[in-house]
């Protein structure tokens, strides 16, 4: 039985300096001990096996905010770290805003191009109230002031796990807004001995901390630096999606920090995250920052005991150690890749690896399933005709060899013809097919070569290869991208009406750090298109370019469950792939929440219920889950309005598993999912459960 710690409150108010407040008004016993003391708190929250972590905060102006940090037995605590500071870099940039680039949903702006400003963002400690949600602890202090932006520091702890988060919560009422932003913890005394943090092969790296050495960005696999000492180590990360705003290439930007005068804005030595304000000099949006938001710039610190490669190993865990774990009755799949191994390797004359880096990459991450997307650019898909059918047999051949009876590596296009927008086709098998047709040349021939190859000239024909062929289609960064204003200009056709056109996919674009999702833009567009009276689905896509084992995947990617119990083999075809998904029978995670079962009143996703007369119904779902889940959100229609009811799952802990079972009103509606959501905005959605 689980023992409360005692709880020491003032109610009172409490006055610091005649400046600073502490309202403990809100503050409720939920495991967590608080107590206020001269000009500082004391916050001691349970870290999971019998030991508790301590934080002290120092209120006073111009002294360290976390005072010590401490963690261990009830009696035995050890120090970890002291006298630290968090600290704050705020890129302001411009953001263009137009219908024709998706307003907020823009893609295809290139903020760093134009001016914008770097700079330190200022920490004047203010009033500070303690607060609770479920099993977490939330410190806030008033204070923080940046140009336009102003706001608030807030540190959350997580009861069960050494784990808590630091935030600068800001807000601007400036229009048209970009920002990024870099972070971490500094000190003017000599807290670290070391600092650690793992290279892109996976080896540990530990160096000397010396206060005197300059700042320099770190290239790192699991987005972590640690700084450690005789008392144990201190793990900075930043959540393992939601920093990396979208881009077309899934770089190694140096994402953390290590030393002093970081920037020439910070004096102390510190260690921290980082972006790099150029991106990969495509397309770099940044993050939007709306007027009035409250932009969550933070990062995640894990305490230990031990040395720098025990507290990696634990940070890895929330990420599964960056992969996809295999559920019973799933199998992964991941779409969307613009590796370009065929026009860039293959047909370039360059050796042909017997088995390229891509693949390895795409293995370790855990995917069974990988729909690529070649000849988007250097490809001939309107021919010449036998340059055409020339790189597809290269395709074909590759994909077979590379395939295994684990992983399926499947060729597919980002076709971009005849239906408007962006769009990716897939087929069953490999398909011969030329993206146009002269007058002369009839829709379906045969070739002595390469047998059954088609020409499609319109979009009639386009669905007519698909039906004919049992292939899919779907619209690629709907409403944003090359298909902004899609699929939404094409919904009266018969193209997209055919069961041939799936939906569309999902991917987190825009990055808004005041949200508590991903990926609201696609989301929507689920919602609407079943609004519309059509049964379409939402596959998650990646939509990048280069794969290699140096490059940030991890945070790019995201993942399709499919519901499959055996990778079909190349030889005989992949139709039950393309069955899965358009049956709706898969759900979508970014990989920490999982979503092994779903139903409702028995029927899953996919399916169609048969709603009683009352409109009650249960939802029933299985979750697992890393980073503690922060709510689940039940979305329903009734072909007009869109209803959400929204599920608060603050009481659950790092590293879960738990069925759940909510009651639910569908009168009327015809249509419900669910998406759920953690601490860190990883998540997990499921397809429609269709309602009569």
């Amino acid at each position: 039985m689980k023992k409360s710690l005692p709880i020491f409150m003032i109610i009172c108010i409490f006055f610091i300096n005649a400046s600073a407040q502490v309202n403990l008004k809100a503050y409720k016993a939920n495991g967590a001990t608080v107590s206020v003391r001269q000009k500082g708190l004391m916050v001691s929250w349970p870290v999971g096996n019998k030991a508790i972590g301590k934080m002290i905060l120092d209120l006073e102006n111009g002294k360290p905010l976390f005072n010590s940090l401490q963690m261990g037995k009830k009696g035995a605590l050890k120090l970890v770290a002291a006298n630290l500071d968090p600290v704050f870099i705020l890129r302001v940039g411009k953001r263009t805003l137009s219908p024709e680039s998706g307003g907020w949903d823009v893609f295809f702006d290139r903020v760093p191009t134009r001016p914008y400003t770097t700079s330190l963002v200022k920490f004047e400690k203010g009033n500070a109230s303690v607060f609770t949600h479920g099993t977490q602890t939330v410190v806030k202090i008033a204070g923080l002031q940046s140009e336009n932006f102003s706001g608030s520091l807030e540190i959350i702890l997580y009861n069960g796990s050494p784990l808590f988060n630091v935030a600068a919560v800001v807000s601007t009422q400036k229009d048209s807004t970009a920002i990024l932003y870099d972070a971490g913890l500094v000190s003017k005394k000599e807290i670290w001995s070391t600092v650690a943090w793992s290279d892109v092969k996976g080896n540990l790296h530990v160096e000397k901390a010396v206060k005197t050495e300059g700042s320099e960005n770190l290239e790192v696999k699991y987005r972590t630096v640690i700084g450690e000492n005789t008392g144990g180590s201190l793990a900075v990360f930043p959540a393992p999606h939601q920093y990396f705003y979208p881009l077309d290439e899934a770089f190694n930007l140096k994402f953390t920090w290590k030393g002093s005068d970081y920037l020439n804005l910070i004096p102390d030595f510190g260690i921290g995250i980082r972006q790099d304000p150029i991106g990969d000099k495509r397309y770099v949006p940044w993050f939007n920052a709306p007027p009035n938001t409250q932009q969550r710039l933070n990062f995640f610190c894990l305490l230990s005991t031990g040395k720098a490669d025990a507290v990696l190993n634990e940070v890895k865990k929330f990420t599964h150690n960056d992969t996809y774990v295999p559920l019973a009755g799933y199998k992964t799949m991941a779409s969307h890749f613009h590796n370009e191994f065929i026009s860039d390797v293959v047909l370039s004359g360059k050796p042909v690896p017997e088995q390229p880096e891509f693949v390895d990459v795409l293995k370790k991450t855990g995917l069974n399933i990988v729909k690529l997307a070649e000849f988007h650019g250097p490809g001939h898909p309107k021919g010449p005709d036998s340059t055409r059918l020339k790189e597809l047999n290269a395709l074909f051949k590759q994909t077979k060899r590379l395939s295994d009876p684990n992983f399926l590596l499947l060729p597919g296009e980002e076709a971009n013809n005849f239906y408007g927008g962006h769009w990716l086709a897939f087929f069953p098998k490999p398909i011969y097919w030329i993206m146009s047709r002269k007058s002369d040349m009839p829709f379906e021939s045969k070739d002595p070569k390469y047998g059954k190859v088609y020409r499609v000239s319109d979009k009639a024909e386009m669905l007519k290869l698909l039906e004919q062929e049992h292939g899919l289609a779907w619209t690629a960064h709907a409403r944003t991208k090359a298909s902004t204003g899609y699929p939404d200009k094409y919904k009266e056709e018969d193209f997209f009406k055919s069961e041939t056109f799936m939906g569309a996919a999902w991917k987190a674009i825009p990055g808004d750090l005041s949200l508590p999702t991903l990926g609201k833009r696609v989301l929507n567009l689920m919602d609407d298109m079943a609004n519309w009276g059509l049964k379409k689905h939402i596959i998650s896509e990646a939509d990048i370019f280069t794969i290699t084992e140096q490059n940030e995947m991890y945070a790019h990617l995201n993942v399709n469950y499919l519901q499959l119990d055996q990778v079909p083999n190349y030889a005989d075809g992949w139709q039950p792939v393309l069955d899965v998904m358009q049956k709706g029978k898969f759900f979508v995670s970014t990989g920490e929440v999982l979503i092994p079962g779903f139903n409702v009143d028995g029927k899953g996703a996919g399916e169609t219920l048969q709603v009683n007369h009352s409109g009650k119904a249960k939802i029933n779902m299985q979750l697992n889950w890393t980073f503690p889940l922060s709510f689940a959100e039940i979305v329903s229609g009734d072909g007009k309005k869109v209803y959400r009811k929204q599920l608060n799952l603050n009481t659950t802990q790092a590293f879960g598993k738990k069925d759940f079972s909510w009651q639910i009103d569908l009168k009327g509606r015809k249509w419900v999912r669910v998406e759920v959501w953690d601490i860190a905005t990883n998540g997990a959605f499921t397809q429609m459960v269709w309602l009569e």
